[in-house]
């Protein structure tokens, strides 16, 4: 039986432990929060900090494959135990490239890969000399995530709004559409590609609000998502589940926002939605198992679940009953002992046909389901 280690406690790592049970895999998990989502689900937690050389190498040396549920590991680590032998997926040439949004953006572009044009920005006082550039989006190199580390800067006025430290400067695209494509890679090379989802965001939280899968897009825009989705993936040289975040503009370009390398937000429907899941298919590509199929099998809407605002502590989740009353709802929750305002506590996946019905069921779902502090 292999031993595989997921670097991070998460809700990722949580649904990965709940498909890894079909599979003959002894796992192991590294997180620095005893209470994490993950801790109860896998054979051996660990405790430590997987930003830590020495904790990360001790943790993947007895092990057959590693992977990862968050990006900000030791890549150093991961480096020297691919070096012994352990197979790191993905891996950390690829990791180190994701990491930093500067050496991401560098990488699109010698990869004849679209994506906006940007500028690299060491401070905030940087932005000064670039005012004809605006607007834009300033992005912090490394840190940011679920939307923090990323401000938009329309004018000059703003410019107080940017970020200390290395960061990206990205010219604004007139985004008509956010799609993700989610691609899996095996070890021998295979390349799968899930159909595009489209995302619709929460301008204030600016996370995730509802997504619509498949998305509900012209043939020749879902292709053209594919096509640079599947360029980026092969362009990393790596095993792995790659969600490729894109922006189409309004004459209908498509353009590298920018990848996760692992199981994202923008996958969660394809537990119900599709044939395999990402997180199955994530396990065949571990385990190096034949890749699933990513034919979807319905239409789907999902929601995420978040702490509702002024509420903080010990979670306490009023509606439930409501949402598992709608017809072809699935409720996910993610074990988060802990609530705060926006934090994702869970999701909810609408099955159906009919796009316009599920949108109506995800917005009453997000009114029947509050979560609030005991």
């Amino acid at each position: 039986m292999k031993k595989a280690g997921i670097l991070g406690g998460g809700q990722l790592g949580r649904m990965l432990l709940q498909t890894a049970i079909n599979y003959p895999v002894e796992t192991f998990v590294l997180e620095n929060d005893p209470d994490c989502p993950s801790a109860h689900l896998c054979h051996h937690f660990i405790l430590g900090d997987i930003q830590d050389f020495e904790t990360v190498y001790a943790f993947g040396k007895e092990l057959n494959v590693l992977t990862i549920e968050i990006e900000s590991v030791n890549v150093e680590a991961l480096e020297k135990l691919e070096a012994e032998g352990v197979k790191v997926i993905p891996s950390p040439a690829a990791l180190r490239i994701i990491q930093n949004k500067i050496t991401q953006k560098k990488f699109y572009t010698q990869h004849q890969i679209p994506t906006a044009p940007f500028l690299v920005t060491e401070k905030k006082a940087d932005l000064e000399q670039h005012t004809d550039f605006l607007p834009a989006v300033h992005k912090l190199a490394s840190g940011g995530y679920d939307g923090k580390g990323v401000q938009i800067i329309e004018n000059r006025d703003q410019l107080s709004l940017g970020f200390e430290g290395a960061a990206v400067l990205e010219k604004m695209i007139p985004v008509e559409l956010e799609i993700s494509v989610i691609v899996a890679v095996d070890t021998k090379g295979a390349i799968v590609t899930y159909p595009p989802a489209a995302m619709v965001f929460d301008p204030q939280l600016n996370l995730l609000d509802y997504q619509i899968a498949p998305a509900p897009i012209t043939s020749t825009l879902a292709q053209q998502a594919d096509a640079i989705a599947r360029q980026v993936a092969m362009a990393f040289q790596s095993p792995g589940l790659f969600a490729v975040e894109l922006l189409a503009d309004q004459s209908g370009k498509v353009w590298v926002n920018e990848t996760a390398p692992r199981v994202h937000n923008s996958g969660h429907h394809s537990i119900e939605g599709n044939m395999c899941s990402q997180f199955d298919m994530l396990w065949r590509i571990l385990l190096e198992y034949p890749l699933g199929s990513t034919e979807a099998l319905c239409t789907t809407v999902l929601v995420n679940i978040l702490g509702s605002e002024g509420a903080a502590g010990a979670v306490l989740y009023k509606g439930l009953e409501n949402v598992l009353a709608t017809p072809n709802a699935y409720l996910h929750l993610y074990g988060k002992q802990l609530t705060k305002p926006g934090r994702k506590m869970g999701h909810i996946t609408y099955c159906g046909n009919n796009v316009q019905d599920l949108i109506e069921k995800a917005e009453l779902g997000k009114k029947q389901l509050k979560v609030v502090a005991k």
